[in-house]
């Protein structure tokens, strides 16, 4: 049997911290567990949920997501198409607790 990784996202300042499947994005483990995360378009390009990666280390599901090579090399991410590859620090400010998850998105990630 196979088992999905799973890693520890610890959502900055707040101190939020939730379990990230290895092939779930960050965005969508967060509100898994009970946190939303600033989101509009989930696929890369809004760039509504763009902030800084403090610690670890991520992967993209798509070649390049919607940020420049300079906003990268300074830390930023997009969380709705990062996953994580080992435990995972984002700093995100306006993450808030949900107020319920649908049963939808606890089940298919986005």
């Amino acid at each position: 049997m196979n088992e999905a990784r799973v890693f520890k996202l610890t959502i900055a300042p707040g101190g939020q911290v939730v379990e990230a499947e290895a092939g779930v994005s960050l965005l969508a483990a967060a509100l898994r567990g009970g946190v939303s995360l600033p989101s509009s378009c989930r696929n890369g390009t809004c760039r509504a949920c763009m902030c800084r990666l403090i610690a670890g280390k991520i992967g993209y599901r798509i070649d390049w997501p919607g940020l420049t090579a300079e906003e990268k090399a300074d830390g930023w991410i997009l969380p709705c198409v990062a996953l994580p590859r080992s435990d995972v620090t984002i700093d995100q400010p306006d993450a808030k607790l949900a107020a319920a998850v649908p049963r939808a998105v606890r089940s298919r990630g986005f």
